[in-house]
């Protein structure tokens, strides 16, 4: 790990802002990206930076928002402080203040809504802040969206200007600022206070600080972006979208690099935290959900819907149209069409038939099925839940096995509702059948 990273005392999220353009009750860094809320991204990007503490700034939504970082961060412990009312940026790191204690060693403020930044980034951003000064992120975008521009005199950073605040010819700058920045906290806690907001819209801006360290003769140093997608913020549904895909990608190419057979990535959907063993072959139109394992050498798609909790053995296939949900699949299970695999154990060499349905729920509860290996379950059959099925037992087609069932190993049962064909039944049936060969 860099030596810089070491360095850094805290980590600032801003996490306070209610998002109005994304015309949405839920606070803006709660919408999901790829199964995880935004800053649940953000969360990550600040532990991987090692600081010593980690300050969260809530407002809109603030208890919800409390709770999606706290499962984010683990056993990291987390200071939660409230901006209300939001009076910009620079308001929301001043409310964060007094969290940030006498010594906070090197500070990064990070956004909410910023999923994309790479740890790579972030330890270059660190490295470059120099001692009393800071750092910040720029990049360069033909069609600035909002940002601040960054203005430069013979080279050096002289300043940021909002877009609203900007001039015709500052808002022609393609260098923009991102937001991100490292600073030497001790002098950010002298800065602070210094911040005003005489501007059009009477916000504090965590830009002025730049100003503020240009007038001082500090140092004002940048770091680049690892990659241009990292660049993306959220403002909007449409923003959220190109969020969505460049990190989908990103988990796409891990999975392909991991020895998974992708056949069309631009249709296939798969969460964040999701386990796939090499071999394995998705299909198009797949959606695999967090909190799925998938084993090596199994098949899975088209057009199939892997729900959390949802676990595939070595060499099991799910395939056209088929939803599973919080269900165990053992080696070599194949549940190739139609069917719906809801809160079920299926032991390995099972073959589901096609338009098989798991009824699991009974309108209150939800209830398991068990089914034993080596089982052959017939086309259209409905489980009922609870219930189970012995090892290499058959239901016929259509059958119905109705709630609280023990279909017994190696019986087979029929009709609807489904009742067990007698052994008795079965041998002579067996024996007829031997007697017409011999004829």
């Amino acid at each position: 790990m860099p030596d810089s990273i070491n360095k850094v005392g805290t980590v600032v999220i801003l996490a306070a802002g209610q998002g109005t353009r994304m015309k949405s009750a839920r606070p803006k860094v709660l919408h999901p990206v790829c199964g995880r809320p935004l800053v649940a991204w953000v969360v990550d990007q600040a532990l991987s930076l090692a600081p010593r503490q980690l300050v969260v700034v809530v407002g809109h939504g603030g208890e919800s928002v409390v709770e999606a970082v706290t499962v984010a961060a683990g056993a990291t412990p987390v200071t939660f402080v409230t901006q209300e009312p939001q009076l910009g940026t620079g308001h929301a790191v001043q409310m964060a203040a007094e969290a940030l204690g006498s010594d906070p060693g090197r500070v990064v403020v990070l956004y909410g809504d910023m999923a994309l930044l790479s740890s790579a980034t972030l330890s270059d951003l660190v490295a470059a802040q120099e001692e009393g000064g800071m750092s910040l992120l720029t990049f360069e975008m033909d069609d600035p969206r909002g940002y601040g521009r960054i203005l430069r005199s013979a080279g050096a950073v002289t300043g940021i200007v909002e877009e609203r605040d900007a001039s015709p010819q500052e808002r022609a700058i393609d260098e923009c600022n991102l937001g991100v920045y490292c600073f030497d906290g001790a002098q950010l806690l002298a800065d602070l206070p210094r911040l005003t907001n005489d501007n059009d819209q009477g916000e504090y801006y965590l830009t002025d600080l730049v100003a503020l360290a240009v007038e001082a003769g500090r140092a004002v140093t940048t770091g680049t972006l690892e990659n241009s997608d990292e660049a993306l913020g959220v403002n909007t549904i449409a923003h959220l979208a190109e969020v969505r895909w460049a990190m989908q990608v990103r988990i796409l190419e891990k999975h392909m690099a991991s020895g998974v057979y992708i056949e069309d990535p631009a249709s296939t959907t798969i969460d964040a935290g999701v386990k796939i063993g090499a071999g394995t072959h998705i299909l198009p139109y797949t959606v695999i959900r967090g909190g799925v394992v998938v084993g090596e050498g199994c098949e899975v798609g088209p057009f199939t819907h892997l729900r959390a909790g949802t676990v595939m053995a070595d060499g099991a296939e799910v395939g056209n149209f088929t939803e599973s949900k919080n269900s165990t699949l053992g080696a070599g299970v194949k549940a190739k069409h139609l069917s719906y695999l809801g809160d079920a154990t299926i032991g390995a060499g099972t073959n589901v038939g096609a338009g098989t349905i798991f009824a699991n729920y009974d309108g209150k509860l939800k209830h398991r099925t068990e089914v034993g290996q080596d089982a052959f379950i017939g086309s259209g059959t409905i489980l009922v839940a609870p219930g189970t099925i012995g090892a290499g037992a058959t239901t016929g087609a259509g059958a119905v096995v109705t709630g609280q069932s023990a279909v017994g190993a190696d019986e087979t049962w029929v009709g609807v509702p489904a009742r067990p064909i007698s052994r008795a039944a079965d041998r002579e049936q067996r024996a007829d059948d031997a007697t017409d060969e011999q004829e």
